[in-house]
């Protein structure tokens, strides 16, 4: 769920992995793999992505579905 919240929001927002990857500072492989579920997505990850997207930390973890 988590790693489908990230690529819906991303996808939604007509963002391509490389430009979320270079707001994070991170490459696109290892954003790539957040998507897939490869590897686990650091808290200071979440925390600026819900910057990002403008919804919560919660939300993104699939613990709500209130994106506020």
């Amino acid at each position: 769920m988590v790693y489908e919240n990230i690529r819906n929001l991303r996808e939604d927002s007509d963002k391509t992995q490389i430009e979320l990857a270079e707001y994070l500072n991170i490459t696109q492989t290892t954003y790539s793999k957040y998507e897939l579920g490869k590897i686990n997505v650091p808290v200071e990850v979440f925390a600026k992505l819900a910057d990002y997207y403008h919804v919560s930390v919660d939300y993104l973890l699939g613990r709500t579905k209130n994106k506020n």
